[in-house]
Parts: structure tokens; C-alpha cells; sequence
């Protein structure tokens, strides 16, 4: 008979959890990070031991005990598979704490050394009869009991670990652990005065429900104690629902936002102090690598106000020490912006027009233009969905260029607008931002083309002389294979001749861009297509590339113009530059000439052509014919 009264229903239920655990993990996504894998670990070897345990009292049930030393030798694989269980939890918490290395290598020597002492011990203890034994009739006894005595020492130096980490870790994931491990452990030393031990293995499974459900169901980020943006969404939605207000906070930090650069330790302390601090009945959101989000509900008889104000003064003492840039934005809740869920939007559209080192308090008339924008955006979604060529709500506007050879107006560019029921005429500042980060971009350049060659051709099958109109394009459209070839098919469909059209682009800032534009601008340049670069001297320029890329026009940019009216200096730094274009190939054309002075100064800086407010604002395409002049 056995030495205590082991009922298999335990271990058969804690196969049944692993098992459910592994079937989550293989059907839904999970980050594949080091952590994951060391728990993917954990749950087989706890699945391990119970099929063991299982076996093993098995075999006592079976009375084979001319089989004793085997039963000795399941019975110690048994215990060394819990011990490393034990071992692996340590070693877990010591991974997504991102404890240093060299403390980690300390904890895993010495986790290693107890397990092969405790293990060793248990083994020897068995086989040199002091420890659980059988005797030649059959009869078991427990002996010394080494496997709870390295239980216990396990528990500690695990206890030890999260103590030690207490600090890197976020303080509600902390207590979480602790409050698992500590049932575990009650229920492991509660069995002992019912003689049982069918719930042993039972007790690993429960760190493992907590872990899995904590950092890899539950989208909690460890070193900062952040949720992810989808916790933020249902959290707004359970409030709006109550009808409960609520207030919201974001901090933007840039430089790890856009770079993906990790953040340092000292940042990750700092928000896990506020939000122990500050935030202890709210909830805070990871939306992104450098951009965390706080909801608190508003509580009866609050200052609210008071509250923010202490965490702005708390923050910017903070900032003074560290020094990175940031940006804050904070308001109450918005009933119309709750019932849409677009607090996430709001932030985002309006920490893009902030400054760095921004506290920005969200206002309502903030509310009324974000409206807008949605409205737009919405707008947008639907011409992308339709792809309609024709679509009503795309018009084509056009400046008139004056060509110094010909002293004629014989280009022209086309200009985009929308025309919207609620918003009537929208420029393109208020749109094309939104539409290339959206990915709306290209079937708007597509519609704008296709109506400029429309109108093209009847000004052609009229008699005008037109040298080419020219069409503003996005290098975010020229990642899609399909670039050239609906280009080509727009042109090649309307009956213009493809020389007749020019594509305007702005310069790639990246190499991996600047080389998909060159291979595109070379592939439409064989069918006749030509290429303006717009906006130069803005920004970025890479004077290099810029003579590389098979440009036709180089198009100086409104700001070049007024520096060279303002000072002799930069008339001569342009003057060489256009000097240095035209004798590479590339042709000259000033945007913004507002006057007769604007226009002098381009004639003495090699212009070729001259655009700007003194020959025509942006008109309608059809328009166009009062400055073009028929062959013949």
C-alpha cells in the first residue's frame, strides 16, 4: 500500500491545464521573446511531472516492489523535475525583470548549485535507506523528507529573487505574483497533516495560470506596468457605458517614440513612481514604444484639477533631471469623443502639431477640429473604397507656369482639393498628410492624373500649345509594385502623349527610399514621363543624390526665393547652385514669385521657369485656356 493517499484526479487535471495552455499558445499570437520560451519550458516540465507522478504511484499501487529501485529512481526524477520547475521560475523572473546580467549570472549559479545539493541529497538519502524507502513486505515510510526541505529552500531563494526585483518590476504585477506563490505554498504544507501529496504539482500550475495570463494573455508591459492599447479602448468603453467621466493623461517621449530606441531604466522607475503615486486608482496604457496613456475615473468631492497640477510639477521636476524631450497632452473625458473611442486619435493628431517640451491641456474647440479631421479621414476611406477615377469629390485646380524661353505660359501644375458636403473646399495641408498615413494616397494621385489628362487632351484636340502638366506624387506610393504600371495605364488610357506629363516628387530621407524612387522615376522616364523635385532647399537635401536621380526640373522652393531677396549672400549661394543644375542637365523652376522684384531676382539666377502668385493664385483646370496660347 502506499504512504499517503494519492488520488490521480489532481495530476490529471494539471495535464488537462498545460495542455489548454499549450493549444492558447499555438492559436493565438504570442511575442516569441526569451521570456515566452522559458515559460513554454515551465509548463512542459510541470505536464512532465504529473504524467510521472502519475506513473509512479502507479507502480506503488501495482505492488511491484521486486521493482523498488526503479520506483526509487521515478520517484527522485519526479522531485528533480519539480526542483527544476523551481529553478526555471527564478530564472523566468530574472529575464523580464531585465535584471543586469552579472546579478543574473549570480542567481543562476546559486539556483543551479541548490539544485543539484537537493536533488543529489534526495537520491542519496533514498538509496542509503534513511530517506523513503520500501521493505521486503511491502510496506513504504517517508523517512527524512528531503524533497521538503528543498521545496522550501526553493521557495525562499525564489522569494529572495522578487524581492530583489521588486523595484524593476511594476508594483500591482508584483503583488500578483506574491499573492499566487503564497497560496501555492499553503496549499503544498496544508496537505501534510492529511498525509496527501496529489495536490504537490497542482501548486506549480498556479504560477503558471498567473504568468500566462499577466504577461503573455494579458497585455501588462513588466518594467513599466502598462497596458496595451486595446485594454485602453474596452477600459473607455466600460466607462462611457456607466456613464462615468473620467480623466486622461499622455506622455509622448520622441525620442524613443520614433527612433525605437528602448526605454532606459531610469525612465521605466520614474513612471512606475507616479503610477504607484499617482495613479494608484487608474490605469495606465502602453500605446506605443515612447508614448504611455493614464485613464483615473473622477471621483466625488476631488480636486482633480489640483491633482493633475501636482503630477505636471512632479513631472517637470523630473524632466529638469533626465532632460528628454517630451510631450503632454491632458483633458477630461468627451462624451462625443467616448462614444467613438477616439481618445487614442485625439492624442496622437494633437501631439503631432506640438513642440517639444509641450503641456498641452485638451480644449473643446480642439474637439470641433479633431471632428473635422475624422470627417475628412472618413471622406478619404471612402474614395479609397470606391476607387472611382471619376469621383466628384476630387478636383483638380492649377497653377500656370511661365516659361522664360517662350516668354509663354506652356506648363502648368495640377493642384488637388477636395470638395465635401460638410467641409466645402479642403486644401491639401488639411488632407494629404492624413492620406499618405493612412495609405489613401495613391488613389487620390491616381484620380488627379487621370482628370489632368482628361482635361489635357481636350486642350490638345483643341489647339492649344501645352508642353507638359505636371502631377504631385508621394515616394510612399512608390513602394507598391504596381506603381509604374497604373501610371502608365491612366496616361496610355486618356490618349495623351506621355511626355506631356511630369510627376512631381519631395526627396527620400532614406537610402532604402531614395533607391526605389530612382528605379521607378528610371522605368517611367523610358515611356516619356518627366520628373520634377519639389520643394528644394526644405528640409533635407543631399546635394549627391540629388544630381543622381534622373530629375528633369529642379523646382526651388518659396523659402530660397525670399532668403535671396532678403540678403545678397544667399542670392549668390542660389545663384551657383541653379548655375550648377542647369550645366548637370536639370532645368530651374522658382515657385512663389509674387511680384516684379521676386521675378528679377529668379531671371538672374538661371531660371528656366517661374511660378508664383504675380501670373495666377491656383484656378480650376478648366481656366487654364486664359493663359495658353493655340499653335499657329
Amino acid at each position: 500500500m502506499g504512504f499517503d493517499n494519492y488520488s490521480p484526479v489532481a495530476d490529471i487535471a494539471v495535464i488537462a491545464v498545460c495542455a489548454a495552455v499549450f493549444i492558447l499558445m499555438a492559436t493565438s499570437y504570442v511575442n516569441r521573446t526569451r521570456s515566452f520560451r522559458i515559460f513554454s519550458g515551465i509548463v512542459g516540465v510541470v505536464m512532465l511531472a504529473a504524467f510521472v507522478n502519475m506513473g509512479y504511484h502507479a507502480l506503488l499501487a501495482a505492488n511491484f516492489y521486486e521493482l523498488r529501485g526503479y520506483i526509487y529512481l521515478v520517484r527522485v526524477f519526479y522531485h528533480s523535475l519539480l526542483f527544476d520547475v523551481f529553478f526555471l521560475f527564478i530564472l523566468y523572473a530574472t529575464v523580464v525583470s531585465e535584471l543586469e546580467k552579472k546579478k543574473s549570472r549570480i542567481i543562476a549559479y546559486i539556483s543551479t548549485a541548490l539544485f543539484l545539493v537537493v536533488v543529489g541529497l534526495d537520491v542519496l538519502m533514498t538509496f542509503i535507506g534513511i530517506g523513503f524507502r520500501i521493505s521486503e513486505d511491502g510496506i513504504t515510510s517517508q523517512g527524512s523528507n528531503m524533497f521538503l526541505l528543498g521545496y522550501s529552500l526553493f521557495f525562499i531563494l525564489l522569494a529572495c529573487v522578487l524581492f530583489r526585483i521588486r523595484k524593476l518590476v511594476y508594483k500591482r504585477i508584483m503583488f500578483g505574483f506574491y499573492a499566487v506563490m503564497c497560496l501555492s505554498v499553503f496549499i503544498r504544507f496544508s496537505q501534510l497533516p492529511f498525509n496527501q501529496s496529489s495536490l504537490t504539482t497542482m501548486t506549480f500550475v498556479l504560477p503558471i495560470i498567473a504568468m500566462f495570463y499577466i504577461l503573455h494573455a494579458n497585455p501588462y508591459n513588466v518594467a513599466v506596468g502598462t497596458l496595451d492599447i486595446h485594454s485602453m479602448e474596452e477600459m473607455v468603453a466600460d466607462l462611457y457605458a456607466k456613464k462615468t467621466p473620467f480623466v486622461f493623461m499622455s506622455l509622448l517621449l520622441p525620442e524613443f517614440n520614433d527612433g525605437g530606441k528602448p526605454i532606459p531604466d531610469e525612465v521605466s522607475a520614474q513612471v512606475r513612481r507616479f503610477a504607484r503615486e499617482y495613479f494608484r486608482d487608474g490605469l495606465m496604457f502602453k500605446l506605443s514604444n515612447g508614448h504611455i496613456a493614464m485613464i483615473a475615473k473622477k471621483k466625488p468631492r476631488f480636486d482633480h484639477e489640483k491633482w493633475m497640477s501636482d503630477i505636471l510639477a512632479a513631472f517637470q521636476v523630473q524632466y529638469d533631471k533626465m532632460k528628454y524631450p517630451f510631450k503632454i497632452v491632458y483633458g477630461d473625458s468627451f462624451d462625443e469623443i467616448s462614444a467613438q473611442n477616439n481618445y487614442v486619435r485625439l492624442i496622437k493628431t494633437i501631439q503631432r502639431t506640438l513642440p517639444d517640451n509641450t503641456i498641452y491641456r485638451v480644449q473643446p474647440e480642439d474637439i470641433v477640429a479633431f471632428n473635422k479631421k475624422q470627417y475628412i479621414l472618413n471622406q478619404l476611406a471612402d474614395i479609397y473604397k470606391k476607387r472611382d477615377l471619376d469621383d466628384p469629390r476630387v478636383l483638380v485646380f492649377c497653377q500656370p507656369v511661365l516659361n522664360l524661353k517662350t516668354d509663354s505660359f506652356d506648363t502648368a501644375e495640377a493642384l488637388m482639393r477636395l470638395k465635401l458636403d460638410e467641409s466645402g473646399i479642403v486644401y491639401p495641408h488639411d488632407f494629404i498628410p492624413a492620406a499618405e498615413e493612412h495609405g489613401f494616397i495613391h488613389v487620390l494621385t491616381e484620380i488627379i492624373l487621370h482628370k489632368t489628362c482628361l482635361e489635357l487632351k481636350k486642350l490638345l484636340d483643341e489647339g492649344f500649345e501645352i508642353n507638359r502638366f505636371s502631377v504631385n506624387s508621394s515616394v510612399l506610393e512608390m513602394t507598391d509594385d504596381s506603381f509604374c504600371g497604373d501610371i502608365e495605364t491612366i496616361i496610355r488610357n486618356s490618349g495623351v502623349p506621355s511626355e506631356k506629363i511630369a510627376l512631381e516628387l519631395t526627396e527620400s530621407h532614406t537610402d532604402k527610399d531614395y533607391q526605389i524612387m530612382k528605379a521607378k522615376i528610371e522605368e517611367l522616364q523610358k515611356v516619356g514621363i518627366k520628373f520634377y523635385l519639389d520643394d528644394f532647399g526644405t528640409g533635407y537635401s543631399n546635394m549627391e543624390r540629388i544630381i543622381d536621380l534622373p530629375f528633369d526640373v529642379i523646382k526651388f522652393d518659396r523659402s530660397i526665393l525670399t532668403s535671396s531677396i532678403a540678403s545678397a549672400r544667399p542670392k549668390r549661394m542660389v545663384e551657383n547652385m541653379a548655375r550648377t543644375f542647369k550645366e548637370s542637365g536639370f532645368l530651374v523652376l522658382y515657385e512663389g514669385v509674387e511680384n516684379e522684384e521676386y521675378e528679377a531676382c529668379c531671371r538672374d539666377m538661371a531660371a528656366t521657369y517661374l511660378q508664383g502668385y504675380k501670373y495666377s493664385r491656383p484656378i480650376p483646370i478648366e481656366q487654364i485656356r486664359a493663359y495658353l496660347t493655340k499653335v499657329g
